[in-house]
């Protein structure tokens, strides 16, 4: 959002999600930024700022989805670029944090990726970070620059409470996002089951129990994220074999790699609900039963209180 003025508040998107960026903008009244950001022949990431930025409030939208590294390496070099053109003030908008379920040493000799991010942000020039969903909220305390963390559940619980699902229960798909689902089930009004499972490869899960009453109920699985969507449809078949009645989903960052697009249309799964936090893919926009809701309304509302320096807290009441 282009502002001429000292201190303005201005918005830049690069390749990642550059839509979602002008429909930021839209709600803010203004339109994005102008960067040049492409690659050399060699496949090196090239930026250029191509507006004045000198004392500016600047606010960089890149979600590190597919492909991560490409999106991650943009999103640093227009930080690096933002700070060398004397920005006053640089936000990383990150609606989707990529590596974030790297968060800690869940076995011998691995990494802490998501640390690693949030390392490399710091350095390359961000002051602050406003993120949406983060895999594990303990993320936020890899950072040593102030973070926002949003939460899309307003705009999901907006969609879904009008619709009155008889006899309703929400489900977390596993022990760990016990939290965020009894937060949907109670600005629902719900009751809450979960499904206890156990992972035997980074992308094989083998459904174990349901804790909790499904039997003649309509169940919605709420998650952080669908990406291949194996912990979903296992979850959903799992629900029906208690027997529910029928079972919806609902999740921030729609991933869909690998065969997920594919799974959930074979799936009993009435329809899947995510948020436009990361790109839809061609397949995925032709699933009936994939439902995209906007966040772009959120985010504006937390780039201006940010900016405005106002609370931010007040988007989660």
């Amino acid at each position: 959002m282009a502002d001429s003025n000292r201190h303005g508040l201005k918005v830049f998107s690069g390749n990642a999600h550059p839509v979602l960026a002008d429909e930021i903008c839209g709600v803010l009244g203004g339109s994005r930024g102008k960067a040049r950001v492409d690659h050399f022949p060699d496949g090196e990431s090239r930026v250029q700022i191509g507006e004045n930025v000198r004392g500016a409030d600047v606010f960089v939208v890149q979600p590190t989805s597919t492909p991560v590294n490409e999106n991650l390496m943009e999103l640093l070099i227009m930080l690096d670029a933002f700070r060398r053109a004397s920005a006053q003030r640089i936000t990383a908008v990150i609606p989707y944090y990529g590596y974030a379920r790297q968060d800690r040493k869940d076995r011998p000799r691995v990494p802490i990726s998501s640390k690693l991010v949030a390392d490399l942000l710091t350095t390359a020039g961000a002051n602050r970070v406003l993120a949406l969903d983060l895999h594990a909220g303990q993320i936020q305390g890899y950072f040593n620059i102030p973070v926002d963390h949003l939460y899309s559940t307003p705009v999901t619980v907006e969609y879904f409470r009008p619709q009155k699902l008889k006899n309703l229960v929400v489900v977390s798909p596993d022990p760990g996002g016990v939290e965020r689902a009894r937060a949907f089930a109670k600005k629902l009004r719900a009751p809450l089951a979960i499904i206890d499972k156990r992972r035997e490869d980074a992308d094989v899960v083998e459904v174990m129990n349901v804790i909790g009453e499904v039997a003649g109920k309509t169940c919605l699985i709420v998650d952080d994220m669908i990406d291949t969507g194996g912990t979903l449809v296992g979850g959903a078949q799992a629900l029906l074999d208690k027997g529910a009645v029928q079972v919806y989903a609902c999740a921030t960052h729609g991933v869909f790699a690998g065969e997920a697009v594919k799974r959930i249309c074979d799936s009993p799964i009435v329809q899947a609900v995510v948020t436009n936090s990361v790109p839809l893919s061609a397949e995925g926009s032709k699933c009936q039963k994939i439902k995209v809701l906007s966040v772009a309304k959120l985010l504006a509302s937390a780039i201006r209180s940010i900016h405005e320096e106002t609370s931010v807290s007040k988007l989660f009441i």
